[in-house]
């Protein structure tokens, strides 16, 4: 529809994207960007085998419109490792599958927040995935569906990894937390403590190539510290050796859309680490 195209191009200039001509509309600027893949118009180029996306693929982009004006690679920053192998005995130790873990979290409680939740969300995505992004905690949508960012910030998101040429199918999403802390408040420590360790589980398993985590609280619970997201972003941290970035959660860029531009370059940063 008009309406929805419209929107979405208003969304990818705030991004940072460039526009696309539309038939029977004159064109803003003279400058073309991605277009959406409406049903009732398909994409102009083709995701191919080569893409992005999956571990054993090749580094090839669909145009890679998001190269043009993206900013370069950042210094280092905070270095982590992730914590040791589960001992024998651990509950943890036999998870060897990302099923399993996803199972273990829906059947079992490991803080106050899991008895008032209506689902657990584990996560979902691409078990081979190369990116990993990984928020807060759920909102009220995921609480309901069981499903990670599936709401207005879940479809922002989406429209975020399309600009650079990738889809919910080649990453894998999942939260610091698995259930929605009321009222959609930020999880205290005692709550992310107890449930930081499945999320660590997951990167072990999924072993990404790139980690992006939306939100200082996301990012300060990897990172094992408390500085806010202002310090953390614009660099390139390590966690277990794998590049981590931070940014901003797309929940964030739909109060404050001033934040979409510098998510932007965070995006493309983590996207570029992809090919390297």
């Amino acid at each position: 529809m008009p309406g929805e195209r419209e929107r979405y191009l208003r969304q990818q200039a705030e991004l940072g994207g460039r526009e696309v001509v539309l038939p029977g509309r004159a064109q803003r600027g003279g400058a073309e960007a991605p277009a959406p893949a409406d049903a009732d118009r398909p994409p102009p180029e083709r995701r191919e085998e080569g893409d992005v996306g999956t571990k054993g693929r090749t580094a090839k982009a669909t145009g890679g419109k998001w190269r043009k004006g993206a900013p370069n690679i950042p210094e280092p920053g905070l270095a982590v490792e992730s914590p040791a192998v589960p001992l024998v005995g651990d509950p943890l130790s036999g998870l060897d599958t990302l099923e399993k873990v996803a199972k273990r979290i829906r059947s079992t409680y490991c803080c106050d927040l899991c008895p008032q939740r209506t689902n657990a969300v584990p996560g979902e995505g691409n078990p081979n995935a190369e990116l990993v992004l990984i928020g807060e905690g759920p909102g009220a949508t995921e609480d309901e569906t069981g499903r990670p960012f599936v709401g207005a910030a879940g479809r922002l998101l989406e429209e975020i990894l399309g600009a650079v040429d990738l889809t919910r199918d080649d990453v894998f999403i999942c939260n610091v937390v698995k259930c929605r802390p009321p009222q959609n408040r930020k999880p205290l420590p005692d709550e992310i403590a107890a449930c930081i360790p499945y999320l660590h589980r997951q990167l072990a398993l999924i072993r990404p190539k790139v980690i992006l985590t939306l939100g200082g609280t996301a990012a300060e619970a990897l990172l094992g510290v408390k500085q806010s997201l202002g310090k953390l972003r614009g660099k390139v941290h390590s966690y277990d050796g794998v590049p981590l970035i931070a940014t901003y959660h797309p929940a964030a860029l739909l109060r404050n859309p001033d934040w979409k531009k510098p998510t932007w370059d965070d995006v493309r940063i983590a996207r570029q680490l992809l090919e390297r």
